[in-house]
Order: structure tokens, then C-alpha cells, then sequence
């Protein structure tokens, strides 16, 4: 699973998620793309179960690129634990994710294919998706710009 080598700081504040993705938000080396349309935390093990559905059904054909990287750590407290004594320890890492976010790019597979692949790994993830293509997301870019 995804986790960084090492951080600065081993426990970190919660955030907010206001806002679209600034950055990200292009498809930058595939054709296609899985794009977050709702803010949300993508944990490392759900980043992984979307790349195997993936990976599973082209076959290990074409290649995918993984856009996001769960690089904030996000602790909990044992349970029947009294309240007080401090944070909890690490549980587990999240990839913080805005509308408007690229989490997953394909390509080299044709395009029913590479669809599919996509729906299939939007299905292990907890935000609500949409699969577009190089095109859309650029066309879609230029009109509203108008």
C-alpha cells in the first residue's frame, strides 16, 4: 500500500476540503481519466483496490498512471478508550481529494476498454466519479473560459 518513506511530523490536524482542485485537475499523460466530483478522503487501501480492478480487467494491458498519493496520516483513538490522554496513534494514510481532481489516468487500450477499467475502479472508491477523456476535459476547459 501507498505511505510515504518518511514525514516531518507523525500526527497532523484534520483540514478542510473547501474549494475545487487547483492543481491536478488536467489529464496529463493518458487518454482517460477519473475525475472526483465531491470532496473526500481516498485511503491508501482504496487507492490500491481501484488500481487491481484496474490492472485486473485490461488484462495488464495499457498502462495507468495513479494521480494521487495519501500523504496525510490520520490517527483514532482505541475503542472503550476514555477521553482525554492525548491523540491517538497513526492508523492509516489519506489522499486528500477536491472536485475537479484527475485520481487515475489510462491509456494504450482502446476506448470501451479503458471505460470500463475506469467504472470498475470508481466502485472502490468512497467520492462520486466521472471518466472523461483528453478531449472533454480540455474542451470542457476552453467553453467556459468564453
Amino acid at each position: 500500500m501507498l505511505m510515504p518513506k518518511r514525514v516531518k511530523y507523525r500526527k497532523q490536524f484534520r483540514g478542510t476540503m473547501r474549494g475545487k482542485a487547483q492543481r491536478g485537475n488536467t489529464i496529463s499523460y493518458g487518454e482517460y481519466g477519473l475525475v472526483a466530483l465531491e470532496p473526500g478522503w481516498i485511503k491508501s487501501n482504496q487507492i490500491e483496490a481501484a488500481r487491481v480492478a484496474m490492472t485486473r480487467y485490461t488484462r495488464r494491458g495499457g498502462k495507468v498512471w495513479i494521480k494521487i498519493f495519501p500523504d496525510k496520516p490520520v490517527t483514532a483513538k482505541p475503542a472503550e478508550t476514555r477521553m482525554g490522554s492525548g491523540k491517538g496513534a497513526l492508523e492509516y494514510w489519506v489522499s486528500v481529494v477536491k472536485p475537479g481532481r484527475v485520481m487515475f489516468e489510462i491509456a494504450g487500450i482502446p476506448e470501451e476498454t479503458a471505460r470500463e477499467a475506469l467504472r470498475l475502479a470508481s466502485h472502490k472508491l468512497p467520492v462520486k466519479c466521472k471518466i472523461v477523456s483528453r478531449a472533454e476535459l480540455e474542451g470542457g476547459a476552453g467553453s467556459e473560459n468564453k
